[in-house]
């Protein structure tokens, strides 16, 4: 097989697809969540503290140690980990409703019947 038929072949298989539009939604995903970070919630937490986070700094020999800067990264992680998580719980919680069992047929509920009273025969034969 070719070169160029080969890369096709592996670029139209529905895992490198699902995966590259994956990419894209999380990327989408991901700017939205920064913003509510950003703009919505960490003025708010930072009403509480003062100040914001990032202009949280300390001295040390004449350096500036900017430790609000973490704080802030590490906050925004555990926001962003926290929607992430009640996102895939939804998303867990439609595709659950998704798959429960339809009734089973009339026609389906007659073949287990026989099925179970062939089983019952065939058990009382044996003993």
């Amino acid at each position: 097989m070719g070169f160029i038929k080969e890369f096709k072949v592996f670029v139209m298989k529905g895992n490198i697809l699902e995966l590259a539009i994956a990419l894209i939604m999380g990327a989408a995903f991901g700017k939205i969540i920064t913003s509510l970070v950003d703009n919505i919630l960490m003025p708010v937490i930072g009403s509480f503290v003062g100040s914001s986070f990032e202009d949280l700094t300390t001295k040390i020999n004449g350096v500036d140690i900017k430790y609000g800067m973490f704080i802030q990264a590490a906050v925004d992680f555990i926001i962003i980990a926290f929607v992430v998580f009640l996102v895939i719980k939804a998303m867990n919680k439609i595709n659950k409703k998704e798959a429960i069992v339809a009734e089973i047929s009339s026609t389906d509920k007659l073949l287990i019947e026989i099925r179970d009273s062939l089983v019952s025969r065939e058990s009382g034969e044996t003993k």
